[in-house]
């Protein structure tokens, strides 16, 4: 069983700027957070349709997530103070000084879990 936590976090970017937001992520937000955090890595959407099942399926009004990341973390007091520190890194205000649209995301998900007892 793994020890600590992971942070998962799905992003709905606009769809007429997830274009711009994949380019700017592939050369300049997901290297560098891969680099400088513990991320297990970073997906964004393949075109492939969602399949949305179970006794009550929702969908947000927003649509599904297209973009996800996930990121390791000792413990939830840990990154508490790591996320304090990236969002506050030079190198990475440089990167989102890039971003091609910060007010993009219709919505933003952080979900933390611990790995199953098997």
């Amino acid at each position: 069983m793994s020890e600590g936590i992971v942070e998962i976090r799905d992003y709905t970017i606009e769809e007429k700027w997830f274009a711009k937001y994949k380019e700017w992520a592939n050369e300049f937000a997901a290297p560098w957070l891969k680099k400088n955090l513990d991320v297990i890595d970073f997906w964004m959407d393949s075109g492939i349709p969602s399949e949305v099942t179970g006794s009550s399926p929702q969908v947000s009004p927003n649509g599904q997530a297209n973009v996800c990341w996930i990121i390791r973390w000792p413990s939830k007091e840990s990154r508490e103070a790591g996320f304090a520190a990236f969002v506050k890194n030079p190198e990475w205000q440089n990167i989102w000084a890039k971003h091609p649209n910060p007010n993009a995301y219709l919505q933003m998900n952080v979900r933390f879990m611990e790995a199953a007892a098997y």
